[in-house]
């Protein structure tokens, strides 16, 4: 029987193998190729070089959103993880109605990001309103207002991977650190962080990669007001390509800037995170 499936397996990987070339790898390919075109439809592409990748590297529009991105995914890392891992300790803890609130912390990452930026919209603009302010206003509005609805977002995913690594953790090991003397923090320290790398290492690698990532939340929360200085780089690419005529070619260009950023933040971090691992 399992002669008869190795023989049958490539018929069952074709399919999948079809969508993926036609659905992923055509597609990225003629990206490549308008990135290096003038063009307004795919038909009328003219080749130019790299013209379109000199232009979005020294749009300032561009330089900026790069930077907001960057400290977007630096703040919003910091405290996503360090919140979800606090919730995770308390929550592994001998408590009553633990799972009710893993439940609760859960729910918000169920809300479709469009939606979760009009609600957030309106909750903020409706506190800020109270001192004559609003988001649209000020970029340090929008950029803590992204901060924390994308934290409440998704702390609770990231907290449900870091309760299922404090789980693994053998009892051995803490009741050994005890019996040593290890204080809480020392335990911490030298027995929960160590034992909890392969989940600091996802969760690391998803809020970083999804700040960086984010379009719909910043699209629906701030549009990029006040004059694009709210803009994260998905949004902006997207402004670029849809919103300047005659910049088509540079908003793909900078699509295939952002898809290279993208893979090498994710290649670099997994590399420094899994290195740890194997040190611990």
């Amino acid at each position: 029987m399992e002669k008869v499936i190795k023989r049958y397996a490539p018929f069952f990987v074709i399919p999948t193998f079809a969508a993926f070339i036609v659905g992923f790898i055509v597609p990225f390919l003629m990206g490549l190729w308008l990135s290096l075109c003038k063009f307004t439809t795919v038909k009328d592409a003219v080749f130019v070089g790299f013209s379109n990748f000199q232009k979005a590297v020294f749009d300032p529009i561009f330089l900026h959103a790069f930077w907001y991105t960057a400290l977007f995914a630096l703040v919003s890392f910091l405290v996503i993880n360090t919140l979800a891992f606090a919730i995770a300790m308390a929550l592994t803890q001998k408590m009553r109605g633990t799972n009710i609130f893993r439940t609760v912390f859960f729910m918000p990452n169920l809300i479709g990001g469009i939606v979760l930026g009009y609600i957030w919209q309106l909750i903020f603009n409706g506190i800020l309103a109270r001192s004559g302010a609003a988001l649209a206003l000020s970029e340090k509005y929008g950029f803590w207002g992204l901060v924390i609805m994308v934290s409440w977002q998704q702390i609770g995913y990231m907290m449900i991977i870091y309760i299922a690594g404090l789980q693994a953790i053998p009892d051995e090991l803490n009741e050994a650190a005890a019996i040593d003397g290890a204080t809480g923090w020392k335990k911490l320290r030298n027995v929960t962080i160590p034992m909890m790398m392969p989940a600091i290492t996802i969760c690391t690698f998803l809020t970083v990669v999804n700040s960086f990532k984010l379009f719909d939340q910043n699209l629906s929360l701030t549009a990029g007001e006040p004059a694009q200085m709210s803009e994260l780089l998905a949004l902006n690419i997207y402004n670029t390509f849809y919103g300047r005529v005659g910049w088509e070619g540079v908003g793909q260009a900078k699509a295939v800037l952002f898809f290279v950023l993208v893979v090498g933040i994710g290649l670099i971090q997994l590399r420094v995170t899994r290195s740890k691992e194997v040190q611990q």
